[in-house]
């Protein structure tokens, strides 16, 4: 009897042992199965907690940032800064900017007396009598704002004393970009003072076609300045680039020679001569050497010469002066 009591005895040792074993086991199943699962809780919600694309900065970077900010201020080239905007004007070739600096007022009043001097001419007057008609004016005006500015008193003039310094400027070295500010534009004759380059026996003439820069043009092409005609188009402008006017109506030529029979023959070259562009009533932006060439049975204008006042009222960006230069092939 005591031997089997000793041996139920070892036996539940041995179960005892076995299951405390198993236990502790189980146990350290469940420590790392808990650990696992925190890490992964942990990192869910740091992510699920993060604005994308977003830095969240602490007070104490934000309050480094400010600093580093005033200090970068502080060491600013200020003056350096300013000698360059002072010296701009002197790169660009002309020690201020006239034209800006004068009144609104004083442009729009040039503006009606070249107008009305170019009235004053016959309706068929050359573009060498317009140019000669403006450049007198020019030195009247510029006679005139001299006066003043070396403290002419008494003078009957409609320059204030004060607008007469910026306008001598703007006269004697700023005239062309006035001129391009209020839309004037006038084709000079080329002349040969210099070098007689002529050959014996061709006699001095002063036809359009030899004011318009580039080569002459051929008597068919009727050029006139100031001048845009209207009519169907045959060939888009904005994709035909001419390098004169000669060439434009060269183009308009060749464009009725090959049309096919069904399509419409060109009559009509409407070219930009101007280097900043020529005004449109449509959205495109035309620029210079543009070409058009359209056709019309009978030829109409859109515009000539002069844009009308009440036109200029309506439309703020329209220059005073038609840009263009057009004309109608003759037969």
């Amino acid at each position: 009897m005591a031997r089997e009591g000793r041996g139920l005895n070892w036996g539940g040792s041995g179960q005892c042992s076995y299951k405390r074993i198993t236990l502790i086991v189980f146990s350290f199943n469940i420590i790392i199965v808990l650990y696992c699962l925190h890490s992964l809780y942990s990192s869910l919600y740091i992510y699920s907690n993060k604005d994308d694309g977003v830095v969240k900065h602490t007070p104490d970077h934000i309050r480094k940032m400010e600093k580093s900010l005033r200090i970068r201020r502080a060491n600013e080239p200020i003056e350096l800064i300013k000698l360059v905007k002072s010296l701009k004007p002197e790169l660009w070739g002309g020690e201020s900017m006239p034209v800006a600096k004068l009144p609104q007022a004083v442009k729009n009043k040039i503006t009606e007396e070249i107008l009305q001097r170019l009235r004053n001419l016959t309706p068929n007057a050359t573009a060498s009598e317009q140019q000669e008609a403006v450049q007198t004016l020019r030195h009247e005006k510029l006679k005139e704002a001299k006066k003043l500015a070396d403290g002419g008193k008494g003078l009957n003039s409609t320059i204030l004393q004060e607008e007469a310094g910026n306008l001598v400027k703007v006269l004697e070295s700023d005239w062309a970009a006035l001129s391009e500010e209020i839309g004037l534009w006038i084709p000079t004759a080329i002349e040969n003072q210099e070098h007689n380059d002529k050959p014996e026996g061709v006699e001095d003439t002063e036809d359009e076609e030899q004011i318009l820069a580039g080569r002459p043009l051929p008597p068919e092409c009727n050029p006139e300045i100031h001048t845009d005609y209207e009519g169907d188009c045959v060939r888009w402008g904005l994709s035909n680039l001419q390098e004169s006017a000669a060439d434009c109506c060269q183009a308009c030529l060749d464009q009725a020679k090959s049309a096919k029979p069904d399509q419409k023959k060109c009559n009509i070259w409407v070219y930009c001569p101007s280097e900043s562009g020529c005004y449109s009533p449509d959205k495109y932006e035309h620029k210079h050497m543009v070409c058009w060439l359209k056709y019309s049975e009978k030829p109409s204008l859109n515009f000539k010469d002069r844009y009308s006042e009440e036109y200029r009222n309506s439309h703020p960006n329209v220059p005073v002066f038609v840009p263009w230069v057009s004309g109608v092939i003759s037969a």
